[in-house]
């Protein structure tokens, strides 16, 4: 089986991890706090908590500014981490919007029309490694009073107008599970230049023993969802080496991008003008508008059946049984759904080799002829 993604993990971790198993603490602890200090200086941003997942980041950040119940938090419904899931564990209400139908990111017009009275963020996400125009994302959350969170759990060292994702939100949130770039098995990172958010979200994520009889600290109920030092261990050095991950999966992008021209059909990855690199999270193979869901899926049944794994990229959100309780319906967001029913993932790692590369374009293609070949792109 050719894997849909495997982590790039050296010797480098792996000492790292058993010089933790070694010591005294692999609970939370000073590897925590240097990966935390490490990842704010590679955004450039002045805080960092590590924390057990992006979504739990996320739950406690909303929590952290009092969002909740009553609440309204305008969010994407196209993506692969179903992060905008926490407004609702919040108590929140996730108000979905459509996207741009080239970059996948959420679209500034039409959040703009969701925004009421009991709005109170723009969640606005990286799709894919690919940065959402921030511009207008950070002059609308500016002219509308809004808390700007930048969802990167797709993103890492994507760059836009010369500043890194990660870095244009009044929070923002990472996720370190398969398949990005930087992984540590599971956790996830807030990032924010608010001192005082920071610290009442690190009084959310967990209590230091130092903090069980303070007044302060005992307002808020934390979530014990801190990271550990074996995850902190590995994901320190994937950060250290994320400079030579991100090369390898460049190579393989551009195998894919050699293979790929001769696909009749396919859309080629699209990116905004504004945007000055894109590391993808994932390779995605964008079918032609005859291809169906279904012929979709059939493509993907007979990409397994070669021993290559591949999935759709995504369930829209508001086609998921929980948000059409909500009153949500096939046909609200016609962009998503057409995106969404006719995007393939493929592998992609950077232990891919080009013949590995190579044969996986020849399975798609070759399935690809029997549901829709020749089919337009737009």
């Amino acid at each position: 089986m050719i894997t849909l993604s495997d982590p790039d993990i050296s010797q480098l971790e792996i000492e790292s991890v058993s010089e933790v198993l070694r010591s005294p603490r692999i609970s939370h602890g000073s590897k925590v706090e240097e990966f935390e200090t490490a990842f704010a200086a590679f955004l450039g941003r002045k805080h960092a908590i590590a924390v057990h997942s992006g979504i739990l980041g996320l739950v406690i950040s909303l929590q952290a500014k009092g969002i909740g119940v009553g609440d309204e938090v305008i969010a994407s419904p196209y993506a692969w981490h179903q992060i905008s899931h926490a407004v609702s564990h919040c108590g929140a209400t996730p108000v979905f919007s459509e996207i741009d139908y080239w970059a996948g990111t959420l679209d500034p017009v039409k959040a703009a029309t969701k925004i009421t009275s009991s709005t109170r963020a723009l969640l606005v996400g990286n799709t894919n490694g690919h940065p959402a125009p921030w511009d207008e994302f950070m002059e609308l959350s500016r002219a509308r009073g809004l808390l700007l969170i930048e969802d990167s759990t797709e993103a890492i060292a994507s760059v836009y107008k010369g500043n890194p994702v990660g870095s244009f939100g009044d929070l923002a949130i990472f996720d370190f599970s398969q398949p990005g770039p930087l992984v540590c098995g599971e956790g996830g990172m807030i990032v924010t230049d608010d001192s005082q958010l920071y610290s009442a979200i690190r009084q959310i994520r967990n209590r230091r023993q130092d903090e069980r009889f303070s007044v302060i600290a005992g307002v808020r109920l934390p979530w014990g969802c801190v990271m550990s030092d074996m995850t902190a261990a590995l994901g320190l050095v994937q950060l250290q080496r994320i400079d030579r991950i991100l090369e390898r999966r460049k190579e393989v992008e551009d195998f894919y991008y050699d293979h790929v021209r001769s696909f009749e059909g396919i859309k080629d990855p699209y990116i905004a003008q504004d945007v000055d690199e894109v590391h993808w999270f994932l390779y995605l193979i964008h079918l032609g508008t005859r291809f169906s869901k279904s012929s979709r899926d059939a493509i993907i049944h007979d990409l397994h059946t070669e021993g290559v794994e591949a999935a759709a990229y995504c369930q829209p959100a508001h086609l998921q049984p929980y948000y059409q309780k909500a009153g949500y319906r096939k046909g609200n967001f016609l962009v998503t759904e057409k995106v969404a029913d006719r995007v393939i993932v493929l592998p992609f790692h950077g232990h891919l080799t080009e013949d590995q590369v190579g044969f996986i374009v020849k399975i798609t293609k070759d399935a690809s002829l029997n549901v829709g070949a020749g089919s337009a792109i737009y």
